[in-house]
């Protein structure tokens, strides 16, 4: 697998289209800090990490809306990617849908959104845009 955090993002994708409640996805130390930020800004439910294994499981709950059973996940997109990675200073940071979505970037202060990447006044690699 060339790119980890693209079948990351396909995974939670293709749960979300075939209407999972729970998806299992193989885990990695920059994949569970994306989970952590899609919990902190409540694009799911709930996580866990597993390491019953070797390499370990993140365990992720998708978060439905209870009447029209619609996920909080509308779009994820990968921006960077082995072949072309796409760096930001803080003042071209990418704005999702003018500030409806979060980009989740890679800084040398951590994996955070835009907006902490902002107050924090660091650039960085951008990973994707959730919205």
């Amino acid at each position: 697998m060339t790119d980890p955090i693209a079948d990351y993002l396909t995974r939670l994708r293709n749960a979300i289209s075939a209407g999972h409640k729970v998806v299992e996805i193989p885990a990695s130390n920059i994949k569970k800090e994306i989970t952590k930020v899609l919990f902190d800004k409540g694009y799911i439910l709930n996580y866990r990490f597993d390491d019953t294994t070797v390499q370990g499981v993140i365990k992720i709950a998708l978060k439905y809306h209870p009447v029209t059973k619609q996920n909080a996940i509308r779009s994820l997109r990968r921006v960077s990617r082995p072949g072309l990675r796409k760096y930001t200073g803080v003042d071209t940071m990418p704005r999702v849908i003018n500030g409806l979505g979060i980009a989740i970037m890679s800084t040398s202060k951590g994996v955070m959104t835009d907006k902490e990447a902002r107050t924090l006044n660091v650039g960085g690699e951008v990973l994707c845009y959730v919205s």
